[in-house]
């Protein structure tokens, strides 16, 4: 009755990018088929129609802009190759760990829950955020943050 490979998946998928339960899976799961639905409806149409032109370039340029497709692979046909993986590297808890703003994918889960990540100006505290290429750069500790410049915390104010 139940799948044990689509579960043992899923769990691995929660321990390597510390995602809190199955729900986060299955909500980037649903996005990425919804994506390559619409890419497979696509290309059903011939290559000169007009909406496979306008609705395909949208796709493509959305999906460059998030960093979940390469700009030298700006097919249809690359897009159904997506994997899960692909979506789960561009989020904000992902993102803060690789740049070693973070000790572990768990740490960065916090610091990002407890208001210390900023993208840009703007205070992020959710660890789903999509991170977008051009943001990339600018994730940084809030200014209000301890570890960005801000007042020191509670302990650390008591202890001195």
């Amino acid at each position: 009755p139940f799948e044990k490979e689509r579960l043992d998946q899923e769990l691995k998928l929660i321990g390597e990018y510390g995602l809190k339960n199955k729900r986060e899976v299955w909500r980037v799961k649903l996005v990425l088929a919804k994506i390559r639905k619409a890419a497979r409806v696509l290309l059903t149409l011939e290559e000169k129609d007009p909406k496979r032109l306008l609705e395909g370039n949208a796709l493509l340029r959305r999906l460059v802009r998030v960093g979940v497709l390469e700009e030298d692979r700006m097919k249809l046909d690359y897009v159904l190759g997506l994997r899960i993986e692909d979506f789960l590297e561009r989020r904000l808890q992902t993102q803060v760990f690789k740049l070693g703003l973070a000790k572990s994918i768990h740490h960065a889960r916090v610091l990002i829950r407890q208001r210390h990540i900023r993208v840009r100006k703007q205070l992020v505290n959710i660890p789903s955020y999509v991170v977008r290429l051009d943001s990339q750069k600018h994730i940084d500790f809030s200014l209000k943050s301890p570890f960005g410049g801000g007042r020191p915390g509670r302990v650390k104010r008591k202890n001195q």
